[in-house]
């Protein structure tokens, strides 16, 4: 079973590495791509715009924004689809490595929220999909699209909070253990 080989492979140090280098690229994308886009929107950034839910809402965000600020916004969504790896991989390996060294209870569950931050990705791209219909088929979208954005929006970062906190709540543990020997 998949699962079961995540309790040996890959090794600590190429999740160590692998998740390394995937910080390297979030960072990247964050001071290059996104940083800039923040003092674009007129005051609607990304996240009103992920979080839009109806046609309309969208539509008072693009007429705000206007087609300059729209293609760039379209860019970064695009540059969004290399910035999954950037969250994914490192929550993913940072769950993995702190659940191999807790006990045989908590790496069984520490396999499966591992797995959060993968499904999110997944989410994320289903979100990006329907961002980007909306930026190039303005005004002319589906009135369905900005709630399967929006809903895939929560969605995800619901699989990230539940990934992140399981990690603390094991990062913890394991500090615990560690001060107890």
């Amino acid at each position: 079973m998949f699962l079961e080989k995540l309790k040996k492979y890959p090794s600590d140090l190429i999740l160590l590495i692998v998740a390394a280098l995937a910080i390297v690229i979030l960072l990247a994308i964050n001071i290059l791509i996104f940083g800039p886009l923040l003092y674009l929107g007129y005051g609607y950034g990304i996240l009103d715009f992920e979080f839009a839910w109806t046609k309309e809402q969208i539509l008072i965000i693009f007429g705000v924004w206007g087609d300059e600020v729209m293609t760039l916004q379209a860019a970064g969504v695009y540059w969004d689809f290399l910035y999954i790896i950037g969250y994914t991989v490192p929550l993913f390996a940072l769950i993995l490595l702190v659940s191999r060294k807790l006990d045989e209870r908590i790496l069984n569950i520490g396999l499966y929220m591992s797995l959060t931050p993968i499904i999110a990705g997944i989410f994320d791209i289903i979100e990006n999909v329907n961002l980007l219909v909306m930026l190039n088929e303005a005004p002319a979208f589906a009135s369905f699209v900005p709630l399967i954005a929006s809903l895939s929006a929560t969605i995800k970062f619901g699989f990230l909070i539940v990934g992140a906190i399981f990690f603390l709540v094991a990062l913890v543990l394991l500090v615990i253990k560690k001060f107890k020997k």
